[in-house]
């Protein structure tokens, strides 16, 4: 029989080339960093070769490591996808008779609307449900939940067909906004062109982030170049300068309602929307779901469905996206 391969040197040398420490690889899989120094040379061993340089100072990874890398991410990642799967089918023959739900869920979400809005509910989903846990990934960039084990993610676009189980909490409204001060200094666009003559604050993670889109009730659509002093992978990188009346941004309702409640910030050209989005729930396909899973899922539905940004609706005279528009997840 041929000999298998050290699924666990392979495990923890995915940890080590993350951290590029051992100490705090071993730290990170609570064993000894004996135990990671080991594994770490068992793997070169079998390999024939050297994953790491090492000094006094400083671990770096060798040619041969980070060819290794993204195939040891890959297994380790199966690894605990394939746990998770495991563990989450027996818990559910095994729930005790209250049929309380017990356990972790891991949840992905963006990390604007992750801090400011989904972070703030988690406490009263916790004291609801005292034996669950949740391990929360806050990220602006596409998460694959299959491949690293996620239970849920949030996210906030209009999706394409794939074979996640998605269900929609609730429509968000993007709008082209900008502070009066720099709409009194500069003036008020009536149209997408009038753009040209503006300072425009960008997105990075927008699915065309060097085009902005826009369309009217009579379906038209046009778009733009947008042009400006900055641009950023992260909305709330965006609000001092959007504040400080620097440009004009397309936002989310979530990020920016209380702007505009209070005056801060005004809408511009009403009358023609970015195409529609809405807040998803998105979860690897298979059923049964756990218990614990299933609470997260009803309670986030109950949470966002009422939010006061919430849209419950998309608008009736949105067009649909286009195909770019629809690979949005941020």
């Amino acid at each position: 029989m041929a000999r298998l391969p050290d699924f666990e040197a392979w495990a923890v040398f995915a940890v080590v080339a993350d951290t590029l420490s051992f100490a705090r690889a071993a730290e990170e899989l609570a064993v000894s960093k004996a135990t990671v120094s080991k594994a770490v040379s068992r793997l070169e061993l079998r390999l024939g070769a050297r994953l790491f340089h090492r000094t006094s100072r400083r671990l770096s990874l060798t040619e041969a490591g980070r060819t290794a890398r993204d195939d040891a991410a890959g297994l380790l990642a199966a690894g605990e996808a394939a746990e998770a799967r495991a563990r989450d089918a027996s818990e559910a023959r095994a729930r005790d008779a209250s049929g309380a739900p017990r356990g972790r869920v891991r949840l992905a979400a963006p990390m604007s609307f992750g801090v400011a809005h989904l972070a703030p509910v988690l406490p009263d989903f916790l004291a609801a449900y005292p034996e669950v846990s949740v391990d929360l990934h806050l990220s602006d960039e596409r998460v694959d939940l299959v491949g690293g084990g996620f239970d849920l993610g949030l996210r906030i676009a209009a999706l394409p067909d794939s074979s996640l189980r998605v269900r929609r909490l609730c429509g968000v409204r993007r709008s082209l906004v900008a502070t009066p001060a720099y709409l009194d200094r500069h003036g008020r666009p009536a149209h997408p062109e009038d753009l040209k003559a503006h300072a425009c604050l960008g997105y990075a993670y927008l699915p065309t982030p060097d085009r902005w889109h826009f369309s009217n009730a009579a379906d038209e659509t046009v778009s733009i170049v947008p042009e400006g002093p900055l641009r950023a992978n992260n909305a709330d990188a965006l609000a001092p300068a959007l504040r400080a009346g620097l440009g004009l941004a397309v936002q989310p309702d979530f990020t920016i309602w209380e702007d505009l409640k209070s005056g801060r910030l005004e809408r511009v050209m009403p009358d023609w929307q970015p195409p529609p989005i809405a807040l998803n729930l998105v979860m690897p396909p298979g059923l049964p779901r756990p218990a614990r899973v299933s609470a997260l899922i009803g309670f986030l539905e109950r949470a966002f469905s009422e939010a006061p940004w919430a849209q419950p609706e998309p608008a009736a005279q949105a067009p649909l996206p286009s195909p770019a528009e629809a690979q949005a997840l941020t």
